[in-house]
């Protein structure tokens, strides 16, 4: 989707390395931007087409140079990729919970950069609640050493929560400590249909009163997904007899061995089954059901794409509001563009839709691609108001700042703008991204 050139591509394996890159660049006027696994969807690691940025990759500094069992912590480079920071923590008997279909290939950095979510948001928050500390090159090639493990600090301002999000405009993240958690020793999967996104919104209210923090994920997904699952990904089935409108995959994790996470799911679902939330339900028996299972909704995005352009979109809104913005937002680009297909499917804990449009059965793609702006403002303005975010977990990027400067508080631009000046005043730091046009 995004194509650049750049000047060269630099790979620092340590901190140093990096910073002394930042100071030559920063001397000479040469922009930097930012690469970790490049996995990312709203291009903020590509450079622009000038060929005259460089890029630099952060993929060698892969060390992990300290585990901290007392502390519960872990202390990563950048460059580590997500699975092996997860088989690390796991060979150490604790548990790294962010997980997202990428975490084969992206990075830690870019994980931090762009505050990535995932599929245990529910319990365990996304990127900025897991991290403790960072490490950070400053535009100028200073070096912030934050690398500290504590739970609590109240000598001013949190400096971390500026780089985290930043996408690379305020620094470069170079190491971060980042919490680990207790492994889990049991688990317990189900995937259930559902009448209506409402009967979603109250599944996980009552699951979450029954199960409290064991409720580790609650995905829901529209049919439309599930179908393009079951026509392109190989080896995926429909665990259930019949179509279905809605279907939620819950799960939870203990950390007893043996818990009795199924009867407590059979004991939630039963009532749910009573007062008409769910009309039928399976939970997994063995841990090969539950991957089947969730094969089935990490296969989404990808199978989405054998149907032609997709139009991805990644927002937020109330949990409550769930249901209301599907139903007003359906409506209005069925009016507007006749036939779409809407691949709606999320992490329903934390309000998080991937709200994707596909081009209506037997047109063209040329057409239905020249109405990715009108659809995207469609989207767009409903998010809005329902008072929820354009970007959940992708970030901005270079796809986006348009829109955030249209959509977000003029005033939160305008202090987003300062501390972008007062950090980074040459705007040499991934040019581009996060803002839009003239408010770097």
């Amino acid at each position: 989707a995004y194509q650049g050139r750049a000047a060269l591509v630099v790979r620092p394996a340590t901190t140093e390395e990096v910073a002394a890159v930042v100071r030559l660049c920063h001397d000479a006027g040469v922009a930097l931007v930012p690469q970790g696994g490049n996995t990312g969807l709203c291009g903020g690691s590509i450079p622009d087409s000038s060929g005259r940025q460089v890029v630099l990759s952060l993929t060698r500094m892969k060390r992990i140079r300290e585990i901290d069992l007392a502390n519960e912590t872990i202390t990563v480079e950048a460059g580590v990729i997500l699975q092996q920071l997860q088989e690390a923590a796991s060979q150490a008997g604790r548990l790294f919970p962010l997980s997202l279909g990428a975490e084969g290939s992206c990075t830690v950095g870019g994980n931090l950069a762009t505050n990535a979510g995932g599929t245990a948001v529910l319990r365990y928050g996304n990127m900025r609640e897991l991290t403790l500390g960072l490490e950070v090159v400053l535009p100028d090639g200073r070096v912030w050493h934050g690398l500290r493990g504590l739970r609590k600090d109240n000598t001013g301002y949190d400096l971390k929560h500026l780089f985290i999000g930043s996408e690379g405009t305020l620094g470069i993240i170079t190491a971060a400590v980042l919490k680990l958690f207790p492994g889990p020793h049991s688990t317990g999967t189900a995937w259930v249909a559902l009448p209506t996104p409402q009967a979603a919104v109250d599944l996980i209210g009552h699951v979450r009163s029954l199960c409290a923090d064991r409720l580790t994920g609650f995905e829901m997904m529209s049919r439309q997904s599930l179908e393009f699952v079951l026509d392109h990904v190989a080896g995926c089935s429909d665990p259930l007899q019949g179509p279905h409108p809605w279907y939620a995959l819950i799960e939870l994790r203990d950390t007893v061995p043996d818990a009795p996470l199924d009867l407590l799911l059979e004991s939630g679902l039963g009532h749910a089954f009573e007062t008409g939330w769910v009309i039928d339900a399976v939970i997994a028996s063995n841990q090969t059901q539950a991957a089947a299972l969730w094969a089935l909704r990490e296969g989404i995005s990808e199978a989405q794409n054998h149907e032609g352009p997709s139009l991805k979109h990644d927002i937020s809104v109330p949990v409550s509001q769930i249901p209301a913005f599907i139903e007003r937002t359906d409506s209005a680009l069925q009016q507007a563009f006749p036939g779409v297909r809407i691949v709606s499917y999320g992490h329903m804990g934390d309000g998080n839709l991937h709200y994707n449009i596909s081009k209506p059965l037997g047109h063209a793609d040329a057409p239905f691609k020249a109405q990715e702006q009108a659809i995207m403002q469609v989207i767009y303005q409903m998010t809005s108001a329902f008072n929820g975010s354009i970007s959940a977990e992708h970030g901005l990027g270079q796809a986006k700042p348009d829109a955030a400067a249209h959509f977000k508080d003029p005033l939160e631009i305008e202090l987003m703008r300062a501390i972008k000046h007062t950090l980074d005043p040459t705007g040499l730091m991934n040019p581009g991204k996060v803002f839009a046009t003239g408010l770097e």
